[in-house]
């Protein structure tokens, strides 16, 4: 709070002190409470929200080869995709991953804005999935402010209650499945319903429902405002060639409330009736019709709802459309938009984004499901055994990435006489991680140093699987 007093004047004047004036520098949150819409891109958003969540809750279910399909094993630091098991040495395949996903948001919102926000952004699919319940238990929005403002009783604690409970259970499941992409879900079952299960899975569990229950019941629209980062720098990517949600004010100015059969041009007025629908559906609470903000979500509940209120009125739809300013201002058509979505930096983030996809999968469909590590025993670094041969031991850590049994035979070259004086062949287990000490032997007479040498991996079993891996053999002098 700030108070100011002016000075009194000098003199025998009479004092006139001014009324202290009291300047908030906080404004409380006002609750948003959303009007239904139905539309376009309304339904575009629920199909957004079905197919996420079909796919968020089911996938952990799926079973493939006789263990879960998509399971991010952390104990035994083993990531199954499908038929794709990955070790923590396959990192650079994640690294690939995120550069994608950054350059995807990147591209989608220098060509459509904050496509990413209003159509498949957790918190927006869970905001709206939690309204959905919101308002199937307490009814449409003059029903729910109504009860806001209802004094407490025990038709309001029952509805508050049913509604939270609903909330509070659907959190729950939501950190049920995702700690079940960490472990296998089926046993975190049958652990949930005996009652038996561990300390850090109910700890995940409640804090994920948690955060969901939190962000998605109460926060909502303060997230996307003041707490995601992207709101702030989505400016940096937009150009007057983006698409945004859009109020064409040339057509809509000045506005004016008006009945169905009255015609706007005789009282000079556009379009716009001002019955201010299209701040009642906006998840966010702002008035579209003020430009571009920061809070704009990109969702197009504005669009549909303006679109009702055109047809009732018999007037032309796309008031509030998705559109560019240079657009707006030059009055383009469709294909000129489309034409000038494909420019320069559109372009480069195209190219740049199937470069990455292109070589990821290249480096995928490559990728020898084996690998080796050679690790040199310190406590024999080199050592004289029988008839005068010179003997270094190694161990071999073996990765078998296939989810068969592995037959590999070992050879080693590099050397004039240099043997395997270990077991040739060697078993991995599915998805073992096997360690074998290794002997490698060269005749007397070699030369003092350190010499190159490769081991030579080949699966008995599978064909494809060769590697080689280099290494040193030291002869002392």
């Amino acid at each position: 709070m700030s108070t100011s007093t002016a000075n009194p004047p000098l003199g025998d004047s009479p004092v006139h002190e001014p009324d202290e004036v009291e300047i908030s520098l906080y404004e409380s949150r006002k609750k948003i409470q959303t009007r239904s819409v139905t539309g376009t891109f309304t339904r575009l958003r629920w199909a957004a929200v079905w197919f996420t969540q079909i796919l968020y809750y089911a996938l952990p279910w799926f079973h493939w080869n006789g263990r879960q399909a998509v399971l991010f094993d952390l104990l035994s630091r083993r990531f199954y995709l499908g038929g794709l098991v990955l070790y923590p040495q396959d990192f650079i395949y994640l690294t690939g991953l995120l550069v994608m996903a950054a350059l995807s948001l990147f591209l989608f919102t220098a060509v459509a804005g904050r496509l990413w926000c209003g159509y498949a952004c957790p918190q927006t699919v869970y905001t709206e999935i939690f309204m959905w319940i919101e308002k199937t238990i307490e009814g449409e929005r003059a029903a729910r402010i109504r009860l806001d403002d209802a004094p407490l009783s025990g038709a309001k604690f029952g509805r508050r209650g049913a509604k939270h409970l609903a909330w509070v259970l659907f959190a729950l499941w939501t950190g049920f499945t995702f700690v079940g992409y960490f472990t296998p879900i089926r046993h975190q079952m049958a652990e949930a319903l005996a009652g038996t299960m561990g300390a850090w899975q109910t700890f995940w569990i409640f804090f994920y429902g948690f955060a969901t229950y939190g962000n998605a019941g109460f926060m909502r629209e303060q997230v996307c405002k003041y707490m995601c980062p992207y709101a702030r720098f989505q400016s940096a990517m937009f150009d007057k060639d983006t698409l945004i949600v859009t109020y064409d004010s040339a057509r809509g100015e000045p506005r004016g409330a008006r009945g169905k059969k009255v015609d706007p041009k005789d009282k000079g007025l556009g379009s716009c009736v001002d019955c201010t629908l299209c701040v009642q559906v906006c998840p966010t609470g702002i008035d579209i019709r003020q430009g571009l903000q920061y809070e704009c979500i990109g969702c197009g509940a504005c669009a549909d709802v303006c679109d009702e209120v055109m047809d009732k009125f018999g007037y032309a739809r796309g008031l509030v459309k998705y559109s560019t300013q240079n657009a707006l201002t030059g009055g383009w058509d469709t294909a000129q938009i489309v034409r000038r979505a494909l420019r320069p930096r559109v372009l480069i983030y195209s190219a740049v984004l199937a470069a990455i996809a292109v070589a990821v999968g290249v480096s995928l469909y490559l990728r020898v499901p084996m690998k080796v590590d050679v690790i040199r025993d310190r406590g024999a670094l080199a050592r004289m055994v029988e008839k005068g041969r010179i003997e270094n031991v190694y161990r071999l850590q073996i990765m078998n990435a296939t989810e068969d049994l592995q037959r590999v035979g070992l050879a080693v070259t590099g050397m004039e006489g240099i043997t395997l004086a270990s077991e040739p062949l060697v078993e991995v287990l599915p998805t073992e991680v096997r360690s074998v000490a290794v002997r490698v032997q060269v005749p007397p007479g070699a030369g003092s140093g350190s010499h190159p040498i490769v081991f030579q991996l080949r699966s008995q079993n599978d064909a494809d699987i060769q590697l080689d891996e280099k290494t040193t053999f030291l002869v002392p002098r």
